[in-house]
């Protein structure tokens, strides 16, 4: 059984989805005319700086990510599952025709903005603790001193990322190192996702999502908040909106889905972060990612379809 998954914000770069414009031309043009900016351009000729703004970073990975669906669709490569993680989830949606494309485009394009507007730029961070259990570091964060942080993705054993108030995440990060962590990585990300500092603007995206037609799903999504698919679209809607404010549990949807028989997983969009943690949570599984046309072609001859 095949699993598509989707990848989130911090697996943008300058130059992705490059050699897509010759065949997704089309997609990048509504995209762009839904997001209100040109898509492509940002994607690959930056700055980065602005590719790095949440607002901006949503919609990019969305298009990249389904014009390489598109094209996996094409040679009949069909998912029994989809997840995604965190943004991720809404290609995931798109995947499982709960949710038109362009919408998704205009739905994540606001999403960015409302976090953005949530948590003024250097007031929030994120930091990925490596190499400490999953109690340990929730420990930590109800024990800070100097404000607000908690877990906000239990990715993969030894690896979660924590996210609060800056100085918190800055106090959490050094009791962590003091308690053994291997590494405490700060990500280059604008805003505080998934923890409650997104609660009043999880309010206005369920307001704005309100507007948008969702229908129910054709091929089962794992969602992030609790690991269990669904498939009816208010059951989904409700995830998404939950999503922004609540931890996201990949380990635990990437173990549910091999427990309902998956064993080949492959990555569609820019990087490879989600296929390095999916083999650190099961090694027996098959991974692949799919992040140009080169790497398509490649694992055409090795998925049993």
């Amino acid at each position: 059984m095949i699993a598509f998954v989707f990848p989130g914000q911090g697996s943008q770069y300058v130059g992705m989805g490059k050699e897509l414009i010759s065949i997704a031309k089309d997609l990048f043009d509504k995209a762009s005319e839904s997001a209100g900016f040109d898509i492509y351009k940002l994607c690959n000729e930056g700055p980065a700086e602005e590719l790095q703004k949440t607002e901006n970073t949503q919609p990019a990975i969305l298009t990249v990510s389904y014009a390489l669906l598109r094209e996996t669709l094409r040679f009949s490569i069909n998912p029994q599952y989809v997840a995604g993680h965190s943004l991720g989830e809404y290609t995931a949606a798109v995947a499982a025709n709960v949710l038109d494309f362009c919408e998704a485009v205009k739905i994540v394009r606001q999403r960015g903005l409302l976090m953005a507007q949530a948590q003024p730029e250097g007031k929030g961070a994120m930091a990925a603790v490596l190499g400490l259990d999953d109690n340990i570091v929730k420990e930590i964060c109800k024990n800070v001193t100097v404000g607000y942080v908690d877990v906000a993705n239990f990715n993969c054993p030894g690896q979660v990322v924590i996210s609060g108030e800056s100085e918190a995440v800055k106090e959490a990060s050094e009791v962590a190192k003091q308690k053994g962590a291997k590494r405490v990585i700060m990500l280059g990300v604008s805003v505080p996702s998934h923890c409650l500092l997104m609660k009043e603007a999880s309010k206005e995206l369920k307001e704005f999502i309100s507007q948008f037609k969702f229908n129910d799903a054709k091929i089962p999504v794992v969602t992030n908040v609790d690991a269990k698919e669904k498939s009816s679209a208010s059951e989904i809607v409700d995830a998404l909106i939950k999503q922004l404010y609540s931890p996201v549990y990949w380990q635990d949807s990437v173990k549910y889905m091999i427990s309902k028989g998956v064993n080949t997983f492959i990555e569609i969009g820019p990087g490879k972060v989600l296929t390095g943690l999916i083999r650190r949570i099961d090694e027996t599984v098959k991974v692949f990612n799919i992040e140009n046309m080169n790497d398509l072609g490649k694992i055409l001859n090795n998925v049993e379809l």
